[in-house]
């Protein structure tokens, strides 16, 4: 199974940018419960959800939490089922960001665990429900979750990974709380049965569209552009919107009294 997983070096673990981590947590805000709300006030003052989304990838510069790093992403191979992935995932005990929400997710049910415990986990678990739906932090081990797949957004050269860490939602020309109240309209339906998804089906449904934006580089520093951008706009948006209301399903079980 080890071959299924591996880490990332450490410059490889950013995803959504800043702009993408702000949408899903504007997102999520609006899916709490009351209590969720009172107890995430408690932990995190006046900074609000989406304001601290990013905080996981500003603490980079600090090496002392260089120990994170590979928390943010899993590797796997090309070409498993569903079923394979989840096998996988049932058998895992690697350091990535399938056991990491796990434990971090446990830890702050725990009544018990500290002031300063429970800031440093909830920031880490806002950020990573977002990393994880930023399909290619299910990518592969051997391109760094597209970090070497070379191409070019218009005429700058990019790798596939920074197409989707931020320049399809950069080139949306949104703020990021316009951009969320512009994809923020799920039916009570879509809220109901997401809310119900397990980790593991985020992280399958993730590998799967790696894959499908794997299969549509055909050559080397392919020119991606307009084209590119009406293909993939509906699933990008549909990612961030799952994963904000994920990420509410989460901190609603967590805190809910």
């Amino acid at each position: 199974m080890f071959s299924l997983f591996c880490c990332y070096l450490p410059f490889a673990s950013f995803a959504w940018g800043v702009e993408g981590h702000r949408i899903v947590g504007q997102i999520a805000e609006s899916y709490l419960t009351e209590n969720a709300k009172r107890e995430i006030k408690k932990i995190l003052g006046t900074e609000s959800i989406a304001m601290v989304s990013n905080w996981a990838d500003f603490i980079k510069s600090d090496t002392s939490f260089n120990y994170i790093n590979s928390w943010h992403y899993i590797n796997l191979k090309s070409g498993l089922s569903s079923t394979e992935v989840k096998a996988y995932l049932n058998q895992d005990t690697e350091i990535d960001i399938y056991t990491r929400i796990n434990f971090i997710v446990k830890e702050l049910k725990n009544k018990k665990l500290s002031k300063e415990d429970k800031i440093f986990y909830l920031k880490l678990l806002i950020h990573f429900v977002g990393d994880i739906h930023q399909p290619l932090h299910a990518g592969r081990l051997e391109d760094l979750g597209g970090n070497k797949v070379k191409v070019n957004w218009f005429s700058d050269p990019k790798n596939l990974h920074q197409i989707w860490d931020d320049q399809l939602i950069l080139f949306q020309q949104l703020s990021y709380t316009e951009y969320s109240a512009s994809i923020n309209h799920p039916s009570a339906n879509q809220i109901k049965t997401w809310q119900q998804e397990q980790l593991s089906d985020w992280i399958v449904q993730s590998y799967q569209l790696s894959e499908r934006i794997y299969s549509d580089i055909k050559q080397p520093n392919q020119r991606l552009e307009y084209r590119y951008n009406f293909n993939y706009l509906s699933i990008l948006n549909q990612q961030l919107l799952k994963g904000g209301v994920h990420l509410a399903g989460v901190l609603n079980d967590i805190f809910k009294g």
